[in-house]
């Protein structure tokens, strides 16, 4: 699966379930591949692959 990161998270978006700050590590527009999403009752995480962290995946698109 593979996913486009459409825009900046607020601080509000990073905070929730503990999650990574993107802003500064992945670029608005890029796609990137998911290594794991953690589906969680009122959120989602996503790893991907070759960039450390977790991300709350509210800002990402899924591309075809």
């Amino acid at each position: 699966m593979k996913v486009r990161f459409a825009e900046k998270q607020t601080k509000v978006q990073i905070r929730w379930g503990g999650n990574d700050d993107p802003n500064d590590v992945l670029t608005v527009g890029a796609i990137y591949k998911v290594a794991n999403r953690e589906v969680h009752s009122w959120h989602t995480k996503i790893r991907l692959v070759g960039i450390e962290g977790v991300f709350n995946d509210v800002t990402f698109e899924p591309v075809e």
